[in-house]
């Protein structure tokens, strides 16, 4: 099977409309051009509430990642692990790695490795090790190995900033001003955590917040709305940047984005 034929992209991350927060606008660009998309909880977000048990929440939240996920045409997949205790071992590893030989997927996406919460962070950790580890036979699992190293890429922490509240500079910036309208639409799906954020957060301003970031990757960028990554570039990971490849001008990487800034190297941020 060729690596074009893998055509499958596969966005796993820690809850329930961290993908809309995200990355939906890129992955719904890529649905355009053929991709399959698939999309994936760890938790079904159990702890998002105030008010509800666990029981009650999860089935909601699962309910509204559905829903989001069939505008964009897309499975949905939860991993069934507890919202804020995500954790790095080897059961959880083992749903991760069996869900990447599943859908096979040739692009990866996740959580950023610096972000302000630990489920984000190791949620990040298991989607790294997983990618590599989906074709190693003597990993046992439901199916078979999947033998082809996806490319892996990281979203942008949430607001762009790691834990010390410092910047984090994507490699790339795509291009979502055209899907910024679905964007808007999954993440309204994900209704029950208005009232979760307004009381745990201080903040009534869900989708507000979201159109803020956008347009702030956007204007990094030189264009309306955009969505920020970066790619796993280490030993064994493929080095080409697929994700540019398949969406052209749509993708500002590095220099380009220094055209477009004109930006110099300043502090910690990479030279654009």
């Amino acid at each position: 099977m060729s690596l074009k034929e893998k055509n499958t992209a596969l966005a796993i991350v820690a809850h329930p409309d961290d993908a809309e927060l995200t990355c939906v606008g890129s992955l719904a660009l890529l649905k355009d051009r053929g991709w399959q998309i698939a999309l994936a909880t760890m938790t079904p977000g159990d702890c998002g509430t105030a008010l509800l048990s666990r029981e009650e929440i999860s089935h909601i939240r699962k309910d509204e990642a559905a829903n989001a996920a069939s505008l964009l045409g897309a499975s949905y997949h939860c991993l069934e692990c507890e919202d804020i205790f995500i954790t790095y071992d080897k059961p959880t590893l083992i749903k991760v790695i069996e869900l990447i030989r599943k859908t096979q997927p040739g692009m990866v996406f996740t959580m950023s490795p610096d972000c302000y919460m630990v489920d984000h962070e190791t949620t990040s950790k298991l989607v790294r090790t997983a990618c590599f580890s989906a074709g190693i036979k003597n990993v046992k699992t439901g199916s078979p190995p999947f033998f082809h190293t996806p490319h892996l890429y990281y979203v942008d922490a949430m607001e762009g900033i790691n834990k010390y509240g410092q910047g984090i500079s994507p490699a790339m910036i795509v291009d979502i001003s055209s899907k910024i309208s679905i964007k808007e639409d999954m993440l309204a799906c994900h209704a029950s955590q208005r009232e979760w954020l307004r009381t745990h957060h201080g903040m009534d301003e869900y989708i507000h917040a979201m159109r803020r970031f956008a347009a702030q990757r956007g204007a990094d960028a030189g264009v309306p709305f955009g969505e920020g990554f970066r790619q796993h570039l280490g030993h064994a990971f493929p080095k080409n940047n697929l994700l540019s490849q398949e969406l052209g001008i749509l993708v500002k990487e590095s220099m380009n984005l220094a055209n477009t800034l004109g930006n110099e190297i300043i502090s910690n941020k990479p030279s654009f």
